[in-house]
């Protein structure tokens, strides 16, 4: 599933479509696409692991799930879910979920908790996770309303580099590294958007999809973990295991 850095360089690479006119609209999403042909895009957003096409009163948005795709000026030998051209090139996502929304997006989404954002609020996102205190750290980190962008690779580099267990209760760790794991979050974000550009990013992974611990060289400890069942990887030496 890709991650916010990930749909960070989806939206800058379809900037070139902003202020853009919708002269098609076509794929086999269940919308109404006569309302977007003719429809100028007011705005390109990313909020977490969703992309929104903005236009004036409404908006579309994509969610490219686990295996979803796009591509720019480009096309495979399949229909796409949804696909928008305009003089300057289109675009086209397969395998995803596509809604069309009435409104503002800013009305439903608070890119105070968006991990990729500019106006991503540090404080008001330590709060929030501080107000689950019964919930396991990994699947904390993955809640889209308090780490949005968060996937598992994000998470498992986080709590490796924070050297805390992802079986953890959030109520149980002490201050200084619940706010270091926030911190984190956003700070690793960022060089996961670098090395995603550079082509890279399989290179620099410490712990997932890998064998062993980097620090001590024994094998890692694996399991789909907490109420999410997602992947984990992580150390039994490194990793402290918070209990009260």
């Amino acid at each position: 599933m890709p991650e916010g850095p990930s749909i960070a360089i989806l939206r800058d690479e379809a900037s070139i479509f902003v202020r853009k006119v919708v002269s098609r609209a076509e794929g086999n999403a269940k919308i109404d696409m006569q309302r977007i042909e003719g429809e100028r895009v007011a705005d390109w957003r990313s909020f977490g692991k969703q992309t929104l096409i903005v236009f004036d009163d409404f908006y579309v948005r994509v969610h490219l799930l686990m295996f979803g795709s796009y591509l720019i000026n480009e096309r495979k030998d399949v229909a796409p879910r949804l696909g928008l051209t305009f003089r300057n090139g289109e675009i086209l996502f397969y395998n995803c979920s596509v809604k069309l929304l009435e409104g503002d997006p800013a009305d439903t989404y608070d890119w105070r908790v968006d991990i990729m954002s500019d106006q991503w609020d540090e404080k008001f996102v330590r709060r929030k996770f501080r107000a689950m205190p019964e919930e396991l750290v990994c699947d904390a980190l993955l809640d889209q309303d308090v780490f949005a962008g968060v996937g598992n690779i994000i998470k498992n580099e986080v709590l490796y580099l924070c050297k805390v267990h992802p079986l953890s209760p959030v109520g149980d760790l002490p201050a200084r590294k619940a706010n270091e794991i926030v911190a984190q979050a956003r700070a690793y974000s960022f060089r996961f958007l670098d090395w995603k550009k550079a082509h890279v990013l399989r290179k620099h992974w410490l712990v997932h999809n890998k064998g062993q611990c980097p620090v001590h060289q024994i094998p890692l400890s694996r399991g789909y973990l907490g109420h999410r069942k997602r992947r984990s990887f992580f150390c039994e030496l490194c990793q402290r295991r918070y209990t009260p």
